[in-house]
């Protein structure tokens, strides 16, 4: 038994990581995800991390038709990989569960951080997008929101918010400026 302050101590699995391997990590501010079968750890949010998806949040709720569903930090299982958006819209009549099913997510949103920005833009992105999860916001707090859709198999920038106020139709019709 390890006493209180002792590190928490884990072995790697024996293959790929999996969705129930990251019940064994402590509820200790890290974000632990797993790409494809390999696990990731990003360091614990600050304030103004976490002030910027309050905001997401209480714009995307605002503005949210009935039923459907704005959701901070709740899991998308993607094959392979459990990832963790700082927010998640999802449709009306969206099946629930502990992680969302990629068909009721209509837009992702991540809130950048020094430590997280590349894994935010490249990998992570690159998953949603693999999926056909439809939109993707990136927010650099305090600078700019960057809003992408799904074309193809990927994102293309549709529009890079950084000071004004604009009309936005997608996941549904809202005015936004940056966060």
């Amino acid at each position: 038994m390890l006493s209180q302050g002792s590190p928490v101590r884990w072995s790697a699995p024996d293959g790929r990581w999996t969705e129930p391997d990251l019940h064994l990590f402590p509820q200790d501010g890290h974000r632990y995800e797993i790409v494809d079968g390999s696990l990731h750890v990003a360091p614990p949010t600050g304030p103004e991390h976490d002030s910027a998806v309050d905001e997401v949040v209480i714009t995307l709720r605002t503005a949210a038709p009935p039923d459907w569903w704005v959701c901070a930090r709740l899991g998308v299982a993607i094959g392979t990989s459990s990832l963790v958006p700082d927010v998640t819209v999802l449709r009306p009549r969206s099946t629930g569960g502990i992680w969302a099913d990629p068909a009721d997510v209509a837009l992702v949103v991540e809130v950048e951080s020094p430590e997280t920005a590349r894994y935010d833009r490249l990998l992570k992105a690159a998953v949603y997008a693999s999926a056909g999860i439809p939109a993707y916001w990136r927010v650099e707090p305090g600078v700019a929101l960057s809003v992408y859709a799904l074309e193809g198999t990927a994102y293309r920038q549709i529009q890079r918010i950084e000071d004004a106020e604009v009309k936005l139709d997608a996941p549904y019709p809202m005015r936004v400026s940056s966060f």
